[in-house]
């Protein structure tokens, strides 16, 4: 499995040298990481956060959901997702997944691995029997991945939010750790790790309309990165940096949207 190397964390508290810097020195990760976090920073000083951040958050959440789903298969339109969605077992448990993401913020950042079985039941819950929900793979080198990742995630690395989410995302994606719903559980886990590293603190961009924006580049970084080579790595790391940049802006027109109200 690839990139076992990057997930040698350190303790949460315990001093010594970053896990994930070297991320940061390949080519292209750096500027995009900035490009990305200035993005957020300007959806986040829009004037009308000061008021209806809360309307913005829970449309950011349907939004995320439906491009979720369509990553996974199933393509719905907005308008039938407002209205309840279908009973695609998908779709709802896209919807489920995204609604949750508010409430598992302190879990992920105390007990990460709690949170993504949480996050497992939201998405698969009519996918497959409830004795499945909530229960990663028992095999050791996933098992091992699994907890170096729940480590970086509840203090073990300091990087960059962008950087540190983009790993979350690749390193479900790859491992797919529960055998269903494991995109889905991706990309909430990549939403949650941006909301508690403060980058998207009420989670009003929505990153996962730019994963489906750039669909071909999502699955060919994914490769990538699967590989484990640095060009891969980076590869994917800018992909989701460029992602993120455009999440921000689908949060902008969110905001505009209520202007016009």
């Amino acid at each position: 499995m690839p990139l076992s190397p990057h997930l040698s964390a350190r303790p949460p508290g315990a001093s010594g040298p970053e896990p994930l810097a070297p991320l940061l020195e390949l080519p292209g990760v750096g500027e995009a990481v900035t490009s990305a976090r200035e993005s957020i920073d300007r959806l986040l000083s829009h004037r009308v956060l000061r008021r209806q951040s809360a309307a913005v958050t829970a449309e950011s959440a349907l939004r995320g959901a439906r491009a979720s789903a369509a990553l996974d298969g199933v393509d719905v339109p907005l308008a039938t997702l407002r209205a309840g969605g279908p009973a695609d077992p998908v779709v709802q448990g896209a919807l489920r997944a995204s609604l949750g993401v508010g409430e598992l913020v302190e879990t992920w950042q105390r007990a990460p691995l709690q949170a993504l079985a949480r996050l497992h039941v939201l998405a698969a819950a009519d996918r497959v029997p409830a004795d499945q929900l909530g229960r990663p793979s028992g095999d050791a080198e996933v098992s091992a991945r699994l907890e170096g990742l729940a480590t970086l995630v509840a203090g073990g690395s300091r990087a960059p939010a962008a950087v540190l989410a983009a790993v979350v995302h690749g390193e479900l994606l790859v491992l797919r750790p529960f055998g269903s719903a494991d995109g889905v559980v991706a990309r909430a886990a990549a939403r949650l790790t941006l909301v508690g590293r403060a980058l998207d603190p009420k989670s009003v961009s929505v990153p996962e309309v730019g994963h489906l924006e750039r669909r071909a580049e999502y699955a060919e970084a994914l490769a990538a990165y699967t590989r484990g080579t640095a060009q891969g790595v980076a590869a994917w790391l800018r992909h989701c940096c460029t992602a993120l940049g455009l999440g921000a802006r689908e949060g902008l027109a969110i905001c505009e949207a209520l202007l016009r109200r």
